[in-house]
């Protein structure tokens, strides 16, 4: 419902609970939620130069404004050298997992492996350069832990039991495995 007093329609739009910037405050405001008339309303209220002076009106409406930093050159050059890894924050991981992935590690016999190949190896628990006979192994010992006949009937492990046998299939039928 809108925030409004005596309102009834649907809030469907966020707009901030106070009406400008709380000083001292890091990160985003507290929102309320305003039906299509109301935050109309509250928008035709939003003033971007409230309390400033004209000067700095006029300097904040200048074409070039926000410009006059001055920022790292793009283009290397003998005196501008490039950001290390270390320069960076990455508190997810995002960007070192998404290197990790690109690295593509080969098999020391040069056999090759498919990315479904390298996927059915994560599954099944292997080293990219398992050999067959490990494969077969490591099968046998999945299908014991996951079938159901080995665990009195419980059917609860059946889906990982069909991912095991869909990647030996899959390797199986591999080049690096033939």
């Amino acid at each position: 419902m809108c925030a409004e007093a005596g309102c009834e329609a649907p809030g469907e739009f966020r707009a901030p609970m106070t009406d400008g910037f709380v000083s001292g405050r890091d990160g985003p405001g507290e929102y309320r939620y305003l039906c299509l008339d109301h935050v109309r309303a509250f928008n035709s209220k939003y003033n971007f130069f409230n309390g400033m002076s004209p000067d700095e009106i006029h300097d904040a409406q200048r074409p070039y404004a926000g410009w006059e930093r001055e920022t790292r050159a793009f283009a290397h050059s003998g005196a501008d050298v490039p950001p290390r890894w270390a320069d960076f924050s990455d508190p997810l991981d995002a960007i070192g997992a998404r290197f990790r992935e690109r690295v593509v590690q080969e098999r020391t016999d040069g056999k090759p492996l498919s990315q479904a190949d390298r996927h059915a190896l994560r599954v099944l628990g292997l080293d990219h350069n398992a050999d067959r006979k490990g494969l077969r192994t490591r099968y046998s010992e999945l299908v014991r832990k996951f079938h159901p006949d080995r665990n009195g009937g419980d059917r609860s492990m059946e889906k990982a039991l069909q991912e095991v046998i869909a990647a030996y299939q899959q390797l199986k039928r591999s080049l690096a495995f033939v």
